[in-house]
């Protein structure tokens, strides 16, 4: 007997019962960004592997670790993509979009990375992203932030969630703090973890970021970013927080969040929760000015986030928030009876004609009248409409309610219609 085929470890489906969820999610994130002007790019899954070396960075856990990297058949080194806003950029830069204009984007999409898969973290996972280009100020970092805080007030999970705010400066001053933190590093060296010490040269503001309990108590003693910063930079980061407290948006200073790639600058944000376990970040993001130029660009400006939509979706079931997410079905057509059929499916159609957004299923496969309101309930609809011969002779539909106590009425097709488009409202 030949083996089962499974799905890749870390990649998974999303099966009929889960994606009515997914889709009220797709819907809010849409509905948002639409209503802050903002608009969609779609990009290719695979990349030249050299953009994404350029713009996260050689010796980062992505590139080191966790790109699917193949090369194809004209011999060219190509990657599934890690995360999109290389790959937004590279776009922009292509098509002649970022060049002295302001560019509101977002996109939504698969991302990739072979890691070990847990809860809350697989190898093929989606993101949803927002990128901005052509603005210094701190203010639309501030209205990315509200952006995302208009987001969890309509998943309904505002309670859940702690926005925890840093900036790194610029590069000039990251590198000066940088080799400060390297000195001070290198006296603790044979008591940091393997990870921090391979990371101390190569990435050591990543070992402000460690797990370890060891290393965290080391880094108490460490130097402070917020010491290396010049005026503008602290300026920067000053305004932003006045127009976040003037919003009414809580947030804390963490002066040790920092993000795993190398193209951020100044402002980065995280929203953390505790209602995932270890996987705590929901959404993530900051300003990354250099980064249009270093893949090629003219001088920009920018600044974004990114959210993993599988842990948003977790949360909505761990905290029970998507009982009210419509069914994949509203209302499903019996037809019992010689002749029921014919007349069914036109008035089925009649009915789609009336009622765009009515989700209708109708009965197929033959079957007794048992048979098929059996199937209406299993389908999940809230009313079964019931075509017998004595319907079909006499004009009228049969409602029969299958959720609630309504008692079952018989009316003309019209009042059918009247009804369940006040029902749908």
């Amino acid at each position: 007997m030949a083996k089962q085929i499974q799905a890749i470890r870390g990649m998974n489906d999303c099966l009929p019962e889960q994606s009515p969820v997914w889709q009220k999610v797709e819907q809010i994130l849409r509905q948002v960004v639409a209503s802050y002007g903002y608009s969609e790019v779609r990009m290719p899954i695979v990349e030249q592997t050299h953009l994404f070396k350029r713009a996260i960075g050689e010796v980062t856990d992505v590139v080191e670790k966790e790109m699917y990297t193949f090369e194809d058949r004209n011999g060219d080194s190509l990657s599934l993509r890690p995360e999109g806003t290389a790959s937004c950029v590279r776009a922009g830069i292509e098509h002649g979009l970022l060049y002295n204009q302001e560019r509101r984007m977002w996109y939504m999409g698969p991302m990739f990375r072979h890691e070990r898969p847990q809860k809350g973290r697989y190898r093929q996972f989606h993101q949803f992203g927002v990128e901005l280009f052509g603005i210094n100020g701190p203010d639309i970092d501030a209205e990315l932030i509200m952006l995302t805080h208009r987001l969890w007030r309509l998943f309904g999970i505002s309670d859940h969630v702690t926005l925890q705010l840093n900036t790194l400066g610029q590069s000039s001053e990251r590198a000066a703090y940088r080799d400060a933190l390297v000195a001070y590093l290198e006296q603790y060296k044979e008591q940091l973890d393997e990870e921090s010490q391979r990371r101390m040269y190569s990435n050591p503001l990543r070992v402000l970021d460690s797990k370890d309990e060891k290393v965290q108590a080391i880094l108490s003693g460490a130097p402070r970013l917020f010491d290396h910063l010049g005026e503008e930079s602290l300026a920067h980061f000053e305004g932003l927080k006045r127009l976040l407290t003037a919003a009414g948006i809580q947030f804390e200073v963490n002066e040790r969040l920092v993000r795993g790639l190398d193209y951020y600058n100044l402002t980065v944000f995280e929203w953390v929760t505790n209602s995932l376990g270890a996987q705590g970040t929901v959404c993530a993001g900051g300003r990354y000015d250099g980064l249009v130029e270093q893949l090629g660009g003219q001088p920009t400006p920018a600044v974004g986030f990114a959210m993993g939509m599988e842990r948003l979706v977790l949360m909505l079931e761990t905290l029970e928030l998507n009982a009210d997410i419509r069914p994949a079905v509203d209302v499903y057509l019996c037809m019992v009876g010689e002749g029921t059929e014919q007349a069914g499916f036109a008035l089925a159609e009649r009915l789609r004609d009336a009622l765009p957004d009515l989700r209708l299923m109708s009965h197929c496969g033959g079957g007794n009248f048992k048979k098929q309101l059996k199937r209406a309930d299993k389908s999940g609809a809230a009313i079964a409409l019931i075509l017998g011969e004595t319907e079909v002779q006499s004009g009228e539909i049969t409602i029969k309610y299958l959720r609630g106590q309504a008692e079952q009425q018989t009316v003309s097709v019209d009042a059918a219609i009247a009804l369940l488009a006040a029902k749908g409202e």
